[in-house]
């Protein structure tokens, strides 16, 4: 199939249930993805640093990643501090089309606790369906 997607999804234990319902329920009637899955594989504790590393070396130009921890904000700390990766802590479609729209973002980092999978739905649509705008915005981004 032509135009396929590489999407990287990773969890520590506390994203666990909700990156099992995104890879259960979103990305089945998505076939211009392809989907890898770096774990966690169960709710057994983890440490999420080594599961943001673990995505961050697989996202390159043209693909993805989706993070996601307890709040979302552990998994974006470490995935940002790889050169190439400019990963956003999304809890709104507002956020999620924004982070693509104007800081051309590559990783989605999402709260894995009190979910509601029909918004995360929603910004996993935005976010994947939404254009980064280049013009001032790559200049800022740049100068990161």
């Amino acid at each position: 199939m032509k135009n396929q997607t590489e999407i990287y999804i990773a969890s520590d234990h506390a994203g666990f249930k909700l990156k099992s319902k995104i890879l259960e329920l979103y990305f089945i009637d998505k076939p211009n993805f392809i989907i890898k899955d770096l774990g966690a594989y169960s709710e057994e504790s983890v440490d999420y640093p080594l599961f943001a590393q673990k995505l961050c070396k697989k996202v390159k130009k043209n693909n993805f990643g989706i993070l996601i921890c307890g709040s979302g904000i552990g998994v974006s700390i470490a995935a940002n501090r790889f050169n190439h990766i400019r990963a956003a802590v999304c809890s709104t479609v507002y956020d999620a089309k924004m982070t693509r729209k104007h800081n051309d973002s590559n990783v989605i980092c999402l709260s894995g606790r009190g979910f509601v999978k029909k918004n995360i739905f929603a910004m996993l649509d935005t976010y994947f369906n939404t254009a980064f705008e280049a013009g001032r915005h790559l200049r800022r981004i740049k100068k990161i």
